[in-house]
């Protein structure tokens, strides 16, 4: 195996603290809407129920309405130890409502007045954050103790990618900036500096770049086209409706919907795209003499073999997003054609067959690509570190 140059090693070292340096860059940015999450008269901690009454709870069926009234001690803050009665009003609605039990974990927020006193607290739900942040710690130790190095890049390429969701992508979209083109520029920025730090600043990298960026334009162009063709409202997206009635009634819905598609596919796009740039790369560092034609074709059997898959792949990740609705619909003996006549199964239609058209086309994309750009630097190629 051919090691990594020197060179190699401090332009991909170099391009990691970069990246690094940006998503420090971003978690300092603010959104514009820190005030709204703060709660200047609020303070937030963990608490335990201790009791429970549900003697104003009424029973219709499975739904529950009315308010459990609960006695909950806070377990940290400025009150640790200081016991408050609350209500946990619920609303007859299954997705929404919880039920708690003497010795549960809530997340607990308390309303405090201008002389510090605390005058209503709400035990908002279930304490999950300690098992997320569990979750999230077992996956980064397992992510570096296999990639190594390339587990280091891919580990902060998945924070680069969920700082500018959350820092530039929902604030902005929030403030009223086009949606169809925000969401272009952030991925592209996105699959640019992601491509970047797991191939490093390489031609494979390029290739995989260029070949995913016309993949996600074929996606973008395709999902603008059909969702006007389809008359498919964003309406359908969760608590897009919402979001009208809240203050923000500025908001594209359409164009929301459009970005939403795309956005959804590039990670497969991105994914098929190095694949096929990884094994051409592959192929002519080990034939330095191989033609463009048979490169090329090289990629498209590469492409052909993995194409298959995920567009499979896309199908399942969508499908287990609405397989109640599909239960639902055969349960009440709904006919097919009625089925896929309505808005919101349209709507997801739409996102499987756009982002499976985006994989299809970033093969033979990234082939092309790999066929003009690898070859004639073939005896210069070098590994990056792993």
């Amino acid at each position: 195996m051919t090691a990594p140059a020197p060179c190699c090693i401090r332009r991909d070292a170099l391009f990691v603290v970069l990246f690094a340096l940006v998503c420090l860059a971003l978690i300092l940015l603010p959104t514009g809407f820190e005030e709204r999450s703060q709660g200047g008269d609020a303070e937030r901690t963990r608490g335990r129920i201790v009791t429970v009454d549900d003697s104003h709870v009424q029973r219709f069926g499975i739904l529950r309405q009315g308010e459990q009234l609960v006695i909950v001690e806070a377990l940290g803050g400025r009150f640790k130890g200081q016991q408050f009665r609350a209500q946990n009003i619920l609303q007859g609605r299954m997705d929404l409502d919880k039920l708690y039990q003497p010795g549960d974990t809530v997340l607990l927020v308390l309303t405090i007045n201008a002389d510090g006193q605390v005058i209503f607290a709400n035990p908002q739900d279930h304490y999950r954050l300690g098992l997320e942040f569990l979750l999230l710690g077992l996956f980064a130790v397992l992510l570096l103790l296999y990639g190594r190095w390339t587990g280091v890049k891919a580990l902060l390429s998945f924070v680069l990618t969920a700082l500018m969701l959350w820092k530039v992508l929902v604030p902005r979209l929030l403030a009223g900036w086009d949606p169809f083109w925000l969401s272009i520029g952030v991925v592209t920025f996105l699959t640019a500096a992601i491509i970047l730090l797991v191939a490093g600043p390489t031609r494979k990298g390029l290739v995989a770049l260029l070949g995913s960026l016309l993949g996600i334009l074929c996606s973008a162009t395709l999902a603008y086209y059909f969702t006007l063709q389809f008359r498919v409202h964003g309406a359908v997206l969760p608590f897009a409706e919402i979001m009208l009635y809240s203050g923000f009634g500025h908001l594209d819905l359409v164009k929301l919907f459009v970005g939403s598609v795309f956005i959804a596919a590039s990670g497969a796009v991105m994914d098929l795209a190095m694949d096929v740039a990884a094994a051409m790369d592959e192929v002519v560092c080990n034939k330095p003499d191989i033609t463009r034609r048979e490169v090329l074709r090289s990629g498209l059997n590469v492409g052909r073999a993995v194409v298959g898959t995920m567009t499979t792949t896309l199908l399942l990740a969508y499908s287990g997003g609405y397989i109640t609705l599909l239960m639902a619909f055969m349960a009440q003996g709904v006919p097919l054609t009625n089925q896929f006549n309505l808005l919101y199964v349209s709507a997801e239609v739409l996102k499987t067959l756009v982002g499976s058209f985006g994989l299809v086309t970033v093969a033979p994309f990234t082939a092309v690509v790999g066929s003009l750009l690898l070859v004639r630097h073939a005896p210069a190629c070098a590994r990056a570190p792993q």
